[in-house]
């Protein structure tokens, strides 16, 4: 039901990603949109490997004040040997009315810079560019926004750096037409074969291992690093896999990134193939749909909003070189596929 839906809609002229409704309000524009967070900025931040408890805090953007509730969020990023500023969470006291930016907004995760320098920034930009990648794949993915955030703290600024809102699962399922899914470890059987074979497929190209596609860190809590949407919130079959969380790429290079332990590898940019094998058969058609958009993707990278020369030249080099491995069949067969689970 799921694959006829986007066909329809392919047939009726109208583009996939708006193929069952609008984006929110918030996602519906790539600007960098100018924004405050007024609150107890230094205490997030100082404890914020120890705590992730809402502060009362205002977040302010497009004419427009909300009260919020304020709080760091993650694992690895919120530890301090890592990164000096935590990811963050900002969660509405009241739903904005229809008129608001924020509309339809109730929690939302923010991707933040890590460390106060230039070099942090331009490392989550390039994470933001990831997502980007995935959006010119396929709508099935997150969408994101980009803002230029002041972080203040009563009366002083904290710091002013960019950040990016990341689309709350439920609000890309309703663009889809789709339910996220609250499930546990779930049977690899249950997930469409197509949507996998690109999902493994994208996840090589930006070399990113940190991720499990059917399964979570708890047996009832799938997935790692991924979601799952549904025809409905029963669906058990043609189950769509979301990716999200790239830090850990070799696009991104984060600083603190370090390679999967059980890969053997030295390096986060050293590509691993993690597809299943079951889905061999379609990679080379998901390899061929990647190869004939390549100059969109690469486009996309250099269109990041305040990403700078160097910064577009890596991740652009980067994407070449898993065009080398995807250059035919018998160059996926032996770099990819041999290495499947």
């Amino acid at each position: 039901m799921k694959r006829l839906a986007l066909t329809l809609a392919l047939a009726c002229g109208a583009p996939p990603a708006f193929a069952q409704g609008e984006p929110t309000p918030l996602f519906a524009s790539d600007e960098i949109l100018e924004l405050a967070l007024d609150g107890p900025i230094r205490e997030i931040v100082a404890r914020g490997e120890k705590s992730t408890d809402p502060h009362p805090a205002t977040l302010s953007a497009a004419g427009e004040s909300h009260a919020i509730q304020l709080s760091a969020r993650g694992n690895s990023r919120r530890l301090k040997e890592l990164c000096r500023f935590p990811p963050l969470r900002v969660r509405f006291d009241a739903k904005p009315d229809e008129a608001s930016l924020f509309h339809r907004q109730g929690s939302i995760k923010l991707v933040t810079h890590c460390r106060d320098s230039d070099s942090a920034e331009q490392t989550m930009l390039r994470e933001y560019a990831a997502y980007r990648l995935y959006n010119v794949l396929t709508p099935e993915s997150f969408r994101v926004r980009l803002v230029r955030v002041s972080y203040r703290d009563g009366v002083s600024e904290y710091a002013r750096r960019l950040a990016f809102f990341i689309e709350d699962g439920d609000d890309a399922a309703r663009r889809l037409g789709l339910k996220e899914l609250d499930v546990g470890n779930t049977p690899l059987a249950q997930v469409d074969r197509e949507d996998a074979a690109r999902y493994a497929l994208f996840q090589y190209m930006i070399g990113n291992t940190d991720w499990a596609m059917v399964l979570g860190p708890t047996k009832t809590d799938c997935c790692h690093n991924s979601r799952l949407f549904g025809a409905s919130k029963e669906a058990r079959s043609e189950l769509v896999p979301v990716p999200y969380d790239f830090d850990n790429s070799g696009l991104v290079d984060a600083g603190y990134a370090v390679p999967n332990p059980e890969l053997g590898t030295y390096s986060v940019r050293t590509r691993v193939y993690r597809g299943f094998c079951s889905f061999n058969d379609l990679v080379p058609a998901a390899a061929a749909r990647m190869r004939a958009l390549r100059s969109q993707l690469e486009a996309s990278l250099a269109a990041t909003p305040e990403a700078d020369a160097g910064t577009v030249a890596a991740m652009t080099k980067y994407l070449a070189t898993f065009y080398e491995d995807i250059e035919d069949e018998e160059s996926i067969g032996k770099k990819l596929l041999k290495k499947c689970r």
